[in-house]
């Protein structure tokens, strides 16, 4: 692999190597970087020579020219036809899907398709995300969820607020900066109002054709457009609350994007298993609530943290308050990196998915503290027929620990061990709520005991 590993990939200033043109020639010779921009960019931008490229990993460029000076000219022209034909597998002949599904269920142990209609919808809202969105809303959505969600997101951001205002390893002015940051965070909640609009959607896919006679033109077609409409974007002002990026709102996620210091948690999320109406708030907050506060505590994480309140790479951290930042940091990641996947016997990679982990324990003690804190406003809750023995906050914590209920073939969870971000299901549950005071005490488990170890890690 002539590419910088996973680990380092999470310096954000290893990524960001600026280079104007004639700087990538000078460096990178072989490979001519002009025709390369003037083929891609579409005909009406025309490049300058000052013109600047973000490159990600100089070395691997480097490394690159090298395989590239030894590799048969066959070799690479059959190697590019595959990448290109590969992308569209899934739409091609029965027989090439069979092959497809075979890779497939050698990485991650699924031996059969999606079933059509499904995987038709499934592209058809990825590929049609405010056309489908829009559909969506109208006809499943309930408008309470978007107002209650909102009230959440400022009631668990309060606790976050008041943790940056209390750390006691912070120095005044990087607690001022956290402070201001978290306070510039903004929230896309449920769906933009435009996507209701029809003129506007109209207006957007005016220039997308589609057939229903030919359906490997028609996906081909919507790419060309997603690529037009990236591409007819550059060197136009950035607007960090575009509605047409954050108009996504048929899909099961949430999202924290460090460039726009914004958390996004789309309509489809605040249903179902993650958020009802019609049930008490320590199911909501222990759920949702923990989602919310996952997603905030990303902007304080390994990575977000590298990124100012305007989203600009920036370092923002006194020195002395960076180390002990580092230091916590590490106890999540040695935490974490013992534990052991018995299914498949491989131990997590606490570096990778150190940001995950530390966004999923910042977020449980902000949603515990705020739901807390809306009891001590609003009144106790009743309990749960048929869990009379189960207190509300017990009960909190059992539905924060249903959000990652998860059961995995041993392919998919040695592939996520290996390659993903996200430590599997059981971990995102033993790891923070291990690590709470509270959630010991709610359920009296012994000093000592697994769920109550005596030396515990936070970071926030």
């Amino acid at each position: 692999n002539i590419s910088l590993p996973p680990e380092e990939r999470r310096d954000a200033n290893k990524l960001y190597n600026p280079m104007t043109i004639p700087e990538l020639q000078e460096k990178f010779p072989s490979i001519p970087w002009y025709e390369y921009f003037s083929t891609i960019l579409p005909k009406t931008i025309e490049l300058r020579p000052d013109e600047v490229a973000i490159v990600d990993v100089p070395s691997y460029i480097s490394g690159l020219e090298a395989l590239l000076s030894t590799t048969p000219k066959r070799i690479q022209a059959n190697y590019l036809l595959w990448k290109a034909v590969a992308s569209a597998v899934s739409s091609l002949t029965e027989t090439l899907r069979k092959r497809q599904l075979e890779y497939g269920t050698a990485l991650t142990g699924r031996t059969e398709r999606e079933p059509r209609w499904k995987e038709c919808v499934g592209l058809s809202a990825g590929s049609l995300s405010l056309a489908v969105g829009s559909l969506y809303v109208k006809r499943f959505f309930k408008e309470d969820a978007k107002k209650n969600a909102l009230e959440m997101v400022e009631n668990i951001r309060d606790e976050m607020y008041k943790i940056l205002e209390t750390v006691d390893w912070m120095d005044d002015e990087t607690r001022k900066n956290a402070l201001e940051k978290a306070k510039s965070m903004t929230s896309h909640i449920a769906y933009p109002d435009e996507i209701l609009d029809v003129s506007k959607l109209e207006e957007f896919y005016q220039k997308l054709e589609l057939t229903s006679d030919n359906y490997l033109e028609a996906i081909l077609n919507v790419t060309k457009f997603g690529f037009d409409y990236s591409f007819n974007r550059l060197r136009k002002p950035v607007n960090k609350t575009d509605w047409i990026t954050h108009g996504r709102p048929a899909i099961v996620n949430a999202f924290y994007s460090s460039i726009e210091n914004s958390i996004q948690f789309p309509a489809g999320i605040l249903q179902g298993a993650f958020y009802s109406h019609d049930r008490p708030n320590y199911l909501n907050y222990g759920s949702i609530g923990f989602v919310i506060g996952h997603e905030i505590t990303h902007g304080f994480d390994d990575q977000g943290r590298q990124f100012d309140k305007e989203g600009n790479l920036v370092d923002w951290w006194a020195p002395e308050t960076k180390e002990a930042y580092l230091k916590k940091a590490s106890c999540i990641i040695q935490q974490y990196g013992n534990y052991t996947a018995q299914q498949v016997g491989l131990n997590l990679n606490g570096i990778n998915t150190q940001g995950e982990n530390i966004a999923d324990n910042g977020g449980i003690k902000q949603a515990y503290r705020a739901y807390n804190h809306w009891v001590a406003q609003h009144g106790a809750e009743s309990r749960l027929p048929g869990l009379q023995n189960l207190s509300p906050q017990q009960l909190f914590w059992v539905s924060a620990a249903t959000t990652w209920c998860s059961v995995y073939r041993p392919e998919t969870l040695r592939l996520r061990i290996v390659t993903g971000q996200h430590s599997p299901g059981e971990f995102r549950v033993r790891g923070p709520l291990s690590n709470r005071p509270e959630f010991a005490r709610d359920f009296k488990c012994p000093a000592g005991s697994k769920m109550n170890p005596t030396h515990k890690c936070q970071v926030w």
